[in-house]
Parts: C-alpha cells; sequence; structure tokens
C-alpha cells in the first residue's frame, strides 16, 4: 500500500463521475424504463390465451434469456448497421450511434426479465378481482391497467429494484466496445496513468457503496411492502 498513489483518483473523479457515471446512471435509467415497459407487454402476451402470441412472447423470453449479454451487445453493435442498410437498400451502414445501440439492447435484453418478474406478479394477483372487473363492464385491457397491473407493480417494486442493480452493474459491459462509462473511464484513466490497482480498486468501491446502498434500500421496500399486504 505504500506505493498506492491516491493522487491519480483526486485528479480524475471529477471526470469519472461527470462523464463516466452520468452515462452509467443515464443508460440504466432509460433501460430500465424500456425494459419495464415492453417487459410488461410480454407478459401480458405470455399471459394471452391467444397460442401465437404467446409463443412469439414466450420465444422472444427464452431467447434473450439464453444469450449472454456481451454477444448481443457485440452483434447489435456490429452487426444491426448493416442489416439495416440490408433493409433499406443503402450501400453504407446505418448509422446507429454507439449510445444508441447500447440502449436499444439493453431494453431487448432487459425486457425478457423484467417480463418474467412482472408475469409472476400478475399471475400473484386473485383470479377472482380479474372476474370482479369483467363483472363491472370491463374488457381485458382496462381490468388490467385499472386492477391487477397497480397491484402487481406494488408488490413487484422491490424485485424491479434489484433486477436494476443487476443492470447497473451490467452497463459497464459495455466498455468493451470503448464506450466511456463509468467502468471504461476508470479503465481509460488506469491505462494512460499506469495505475491500474488504483483505478480499479476505486470503481470497486464506487460500485460496491452504490450497490449496497441499493440493496439497503430494497430490503426497506420490501419489509413495507410485507406490511401492506
Amino acid at each position: 500500500m505504500g506505493n498506492f498513489d491516491f493522487d491519480v483518483i483526486q485528479r480524475s473523479w471529477v471526470y469519472l463521475f461527470q462523464t463516466g457515471m452520468v452515462f452509467t446512471l443515464k443508460l440504466t435509467f432509460l433501460a430500465m424504463t424500456g425494459g419495464i415497459i415492453i417487459g410488461t407487454l410480454l407478459a401480458m402476451m405470455r399471459l394471452s390465451s391467444n397460442k401465437l402470441i404467446n409463443l412469439f412472447a414466450s420465444g422472444y423470453v427464452n431467447l434473450m434469456r439464453s444469450i449472454p449479454l456481451v454477444l448481443v451487445l457485440f452483434w447489435f453493435y456490429f452487426l444491426v448497421p448493416y442489416i439495416g442498410a440490408w433493409v433499406i437498400g443503402s450501400n453504407e451502414p446505418v448509422a446507429v450511434g454507439a449510445f444508441s445501440s447500447c440502449l436499444i439492447t439493453f431494453v431487448m435484453f432487459e425486457a425478457a426479465y423484467y417480463c418474467e418478474i412482472m408475469r409472476s406478479g400478475i399471475q400473484s394477483i386473485p383470479r377472482g378481482q380479474i372476474w370482479a372487473g369483467y363483472a363491472m363492464g370491463m374488457n381485458y385491457w382496462q381490468t388490467m391497467g385499472n386492477i391487477v397491473l397497480p397491484q402487481a407493480f406494488r408488490n413487484m417494486i422491490p424485485i424491479l429494484f434489484t433486477q436494476t442493480i443487476v443492470l447497473f452493474q451490467d452497463v459497464s459491459l459495455v466498455s468493451i466496445l470503448s464506450i466511456p462509462d463509468f467502468f471504461g473511464s476508470a479503465a481509460k484513466v488506469a491505462q494512460r496513468d499506469g495505475r491500474l490497482v488504483e483505478m480499479y480498486s476505486f470503481a470497486a468501491v464506487v460500485y460496491f457503496v452504490m450497490c449496497f446502498g441499493l440493496s439497503a434500500l430494497v430490503k426497506r421496500l420490501q419489509a413495507k411492502v410485507a406490511i401492506i399486504r
């Protein structure tokens, strides 16, 4: 520890948080929002009595849950621009952009996991409440929107936050594409200054503090939800 250079951390922390952490939190929030929205729709499709809709949603979820996230990142980042060019008949790859590529990839990937969370939340609501909605003259979508989903979201909030913590950690994978998230920014400084131990240790401490704090918040939310139940 006598050779541990705290000065490199002091010189770099503003850059790491203003550039890297802002990118990481922005991508996490947008991917969480998109993932929950699409995941909820997929959950409703998986619970649908229409076999074709159910088969499509089930196939999508099982496919995404069976492929490593890093592979999906590589596939979308490098291959989709050429697929887009082929679809529109262009000779040049479609410019998707690093942030858009990462955002779409994480939304697509996380939607499969949020889908299973929401599906279990929907199934936890007693069927009698659904029939009560039908008895009041509501259709399927009105019953889901006004009765089932609000209760399912309340019950699933702790698990949704837990999955979001995992998402926050997974965002660090974008560093393999040389995208300046928090971990990627720390790696860039580490390589530039030759201080790998210092920067990677600092990144580990930051991730631990943030994830541990969020995990403590999730435990408090679980206790409150249990009291409401």
